[in-house]
C-alpha cells in the first residue's frame, strides 16, 4: 500500500499540479460567531483566488505552556462549531486530535484530521486517526529530522489510511527558538505525500512571554514565501480578527484583513514555480 497523490481531502486535491491547499482559522475556538466570521472571510478568498481552502480550529489546546492558560471549549461543543462553520460557509474544516478515543466523533464531521507535532511518533493515535477513512494531515515534531516523517507515514498506511499530508512546523534551535530547513520540504515531498508548510506556527518562541509562547508575526510572509519557493502542496495560516486579544498564539497570527495581500503574494511565487515546470512528485530522496 502506497500514499494517494493528489491526497483526497473532502472535496479537494492536494499535490502537485493541484490548486494550492491553504489550511486558515483561528488558533483556538472561542466563541461560534467569531468563527463563522473568520469561516465567511476564508470562503470569500476561495472565491477570489485560486486556493482550496480548510477551516482550521482547535476545541481543546492540550500542550498550553500555564495550566491556567485558556484550552478551549472542548469536544462536543467545538465539534458543533466546527459543524455550523461547515454548512454555514461550504467550506471544509478540520481540528487536532490528542486522545486515540478522540478521532472517531472529530471524524464524523471533519474531513481531515490534524496530528499534533509533539504527537507524530503515537502509535495509538496514528492508528486511531487513520481508522476513520478521513485524510490525516501530520505536523513534524520540532525534535525531529524530515527523514524521520516515513515513520508516520508507515504506520498510517498500515491502518489503512492513503490520504496523507506532512506539516512542516519548524525545528527547536537552542532555547525558546525555531528555525525551518527548507531542505526538508524536498525531503518530505519525495516520500510521494504532500506538504504543507506552516507558516505561522514556524514563528513561535516557545514559552518567550514566561507562562506563554510568544512569536514574531512579522516573518510569517517571508518564510512562506520561501516555502513556495521551494515546493509546498498547501500553507498553514492561523488568523484572526484582532490576534493581540486572542486567548492562543496571538503573536504569531496574521490579521485577518492581511491574509489575502499574504495569500496573493505566496500564489505569485507558488504559480512561477508551476509554470517554470516543477516535477509532479518532486527531486527524490
Amino acid at each position: 500500500m502506497t500514499p494517494r497523490l493528489p491526497a483526497l481531502v473532502g472535496p479537494h486535491q492536494c499535490g502537485p499540479g493541484q490548486p494550492l491547499l491553504v489550511i486558515a482559522g483561528p488558533c483556538v475556538i472561542e466563541t461560534a460567531s467569531l468563527c463563522l466570521q473568520i469561516g465567511e472571510t476564508l470562503a470569500g478568498l476561495a472565491r477570489r483566488l485560486p486556493i482550496q481552502v480548510i477551516f482550521k480550529a482547535s476545541f481543546d489546546k492540550a500542550n498550553r505552556t500555564s495550566a491556567g492558560a485558556f484550552r478551549g471549549v472542548g469536544l462536543d461543543e467545538g465539534l458543533a462549531v466546527l459543524d455550523t462553520v461547515r454548512r454555514a460557509t461550504g467550506l471544509p474544516v478540520t481540528t487536532d486530535i490528542h486522545l486515540p478515543e478522540q478521532a472517531a466523533p472529530v471524524g464524523r464531521v471533519c474531513d481531515l484530521l490534524q496530528i499534533p507535532a509533539f504527537l507524530c511518533r503515537q502509535t495509538d493515535l496514528l492508528l486511531a486517526a487513520a481508522a476513520t477513512g478521513r485524510a490525516v494531515n501530520v505536523k513534524k515534531g520540532q525534535f525531529l529530522a524530515p527523514s524521520d516523517m516515513k515513520h508516520p507515514i508507515a504506520k498510517l498506511l498500515a491502518g489503512g489510511c492513503q490520504d496523507i499530508c506532512l506539516c512542516e512546523r519548524g525545528t527547536f534551535f537552542g532555547y525558546g527558538r525555531l528555525v525551518n530547513d527548507f531542505a526538508g520540504l524536498v525531503t518530505m515531498r519525495s516520500f510521494g505525500v504532500p506538504v504543507i508548510f506552516d507558516a505561522t506556527h514556524s514563528v513561535q518562541q516557545p514559552a518567550s512571554l514566561g507562562g506563554a509562547t510568544g512569536g514574531d508575526r512579522a516573518l510569517v510572509e517571508p518564510l512562506a514565501r520561501a516555502a513556495a519557493a521551494v515546493g509546498i502542496d498547501g500553507v498553514f495560516f492561523e488568523t484572526h480578527p484582532d490576534p493581540d486579544t486572542s486567548p492562543s498564539d496571538g503573536p504569531n497570527m496574521v490579521p485577518l484583513d492581511r491574509l489575502e495581500g499574504v495569500l496573493e503574494r505566496v500564489l505569485r511565487i507558488h504559480e512561477a514555480r508551476r509554470v517554470g515546470g516543477e516535477t509532479e512528485a518532486g527531486p527524490k530522496a
